[in-house]
């Protein structure tokens, strides 16, 4: 005799088979989600400590700058004040120079001589003045020359003057000075 199944079992089997499929399809979808939001929230981290990371470096960067400014400040203080120890120093070594260059200038004044101008600066002396002859004014020269404190001694005017029946020599001589005093060495100093 012939069966006639009248239950649909292929289709039964279809419908068993699609719901497997479904799940699948689900679990795959939830473990992808899953995996999505593990790895996004891993990512947030990262950047928030890269973030603090760069925020504190910020700051470091911002602390050393005031230290390197400080530092600067610092420098230029220092320097100024090795500028001004300098000077001091300049001004204490030459204290006694003018002095003594006046004292060893009176000293090589001849009796008939006579001074009219002095200026000196930066080791450079200028003298102007007057003589009874030139004798006198050549024996000023020697003395000069003979002198710790003047050397290059150089004539650079003579001029003979009448006023009141009365002869003269005008001159004016430039020379080199030292500073210190008369006999010592500039290496001692």
């Amino acid at each position: 005799m012939i069966r006639i199944n009248l239950l649909p079992v292929k289709a039964a089997q279809k419908k068993e088979m699609l719901k497997g499929q479904m799940m699948v399809v689900v679990l795959v979808l939830i473990i992808s989600a899953g995996v999505c939001a593990a790895g996004y929230v891993y990512l947030t981290s990262e950047v928030e400590a890269r973030q603090v990371q760069i925020d504190n470096k910020r700051s470091e960067i911002a602390r050393l700058a005031k230290v390197i400014k400080e530092v600067k400040d610092f420098e230029k203080r220092q320097k100024d004040l090795r500028a001004k120890l300098d000077v001091l120093e300049k001004l204490k070594s030459s204290r006694g120079g003018p002095l003594y260059l006046l004292d060893e200038l009176y000293r090589a004044l001849p009796e008939k001589v006579w001074l009219t101008g002095f200026k000196e600066s930066n080791g450079k002396a200028q003298i102007k003045g007057v003589a009874a002859n030139e004798e006198d004014v050549a024996m000023f020269m020697r003395n000069l020359e003979q002198s710790d404190l003047y050397n290059g001694v150089d004539l650079k005017v003579t001029k003979q003057k009448v006023q009141d029946k009365i002869k003269f020599h005008e001159f004016d001589i430039s020379c080199n000075t030292k500073s210190g005093k008369p006999g010592q060495d500039k290496n001692k100093q």
